[in-house]
């Protein structure tokens, strides 16, 4: 039991070994890639929005006109 608990420690061990060693690694991004990465993403967010916001209005009248032919 004790030979088996003292495998599972150096296991550990040696994985927060690794860990330290890969996290010496890393590359972080500047502030500056930081802020322009998430405009980024906003502004992609925003226009996949409005697209999705117009095809959904264009869709509802079609449905509504076309389909069951109300006003």
């Amino acid at each position: 039991m004790a030979e088996a608990n003292a495998k599972k420690q150096n296991k550990i061990v040696k994985f927060v070994k690794e860990v330290k060693s890969e996290m010496k690694k890393v590359v972080w991004p500047s502030k500056k890639q930081v802020v322009n990465n998430t405009l980024i993403v906003i502004a992609a967010v925003v226009i996949v929005g409005v697209i999705i916001a117009v095809l959904d209005t264009i869709f509802q009248w079609g449905l509504f006109e076309l389909l069951l032919n109300r006003k």
